[in-house]
């Protein structure tokens, strides 16, 4: 049984695989503070109320994007399930050409994203990540990794609105019934799930000029079943993208994918 590990800036994203099939999947909040310890002590509790017992995982793979939790998540894995997990970096074959100008500064799980979506389609692609950051990477027919967008994710423009002025509530964020707010509330809700489908849908319609091909248009992330439903680019929502890709990945690096 595989463990894939997605280490974000907001949660900890991982599952288990049997058969290239994911079985089960959890939802941590990120803590920086936290030891190794401690997150073995949470993931141990979790496997064994899922019925799953340390020994019968047989590999680890991580991402993270969060390089001072690296080395927690790496003692975790080899003192819990005594393997030494596959770290990703740009040094790993993942299928693709990267022609950002610095790889390291690419973060993995968008890596991991674009090469699992073009493993399984073998077209042009632009996968949105909407998380904790908005993020776009661009991928050519050819299996090119161009680049993409940074943008704030809707989590942050979220906050910051409520943090940084002195009567807007911290609202929930979902659908408003109208674009036009008939109170504080649905008026946020309307600016930021409408505005970020705006900019989700703007920004491709860029993105599939400057590829100069029709490129499919996938999206993942916690968020993405919040602003998919009101693009008019995207196409399809794969909320485990990244932990399919880091199974994926590790059958790959390991001869079987």
């Amino acid at each position: 049984m595989l463990l894939a590990i997605d280490i974000g800036n907001s949660n900890v994203v991982w599952g288990t695989f049997k058969n290239q099939t994911l079985k089960h999947h959890w939802r941590l909040n990120t803590d920086p503070a936290k030891t190794s310890d401690e997150y073995g002590a949470i993931f141990q509790r979790l496997l064994r109320a899922s019925g799953i017992g340390p020994d019968q995982v047989t590999g680890v793979i991580l991402s993270s994007v969060v390089p001072s939790l690296t080395p927690a998540f790496e003692q975790m894995s080899e003192a819990l399930f005594h393997h030494k997990p596959l770290v990703v970096s740009p040094d790993l074959d993942t299928g693709l050409k990267l022609s950002y100008t610095n790889p390291r500064e690419l973060g993995s799980d968008r890596l991991v994203n674009a090469a699992a979506a073009y493993a399984r389609y073998k077209s042009a692609l632009i996968i949105i990540d909407l998380g904790t950051a908005t993020t776009f990477g661009a991928v050519t027919q050819a299996g090119e990794y161009l680049g993409g967008v940074i943008a704030p994710g809707l989590s942050i423009a979220a906050d910051a609105l409520h943090s940084r002025t002195a009567k807007l509530p911290k609202v929930d964020l979902v659908r408003p019934k109208t674009v036009i707010g008939k109170d504080t509330i649905s008026s946020i809700q309307s600016g930021l799930i409408f505005g970020y489908a705006g900019l989700v849908d703007g920004i491709v319609v860029r993105m599939q000029q400057e590829l100069g091909q029709k490129a499919r248009v996938l999206a993942t992330g916690g968020l993405s079943s919040v602003i998919a439903p009101e693009s008019r680019t995207i196409q399809e929502v794969c909320p485990f993208l990244t932990l399919e890709g880091l199974e994926w990945l590790y059958r790959r690096t390991h001869g079987d994918g």
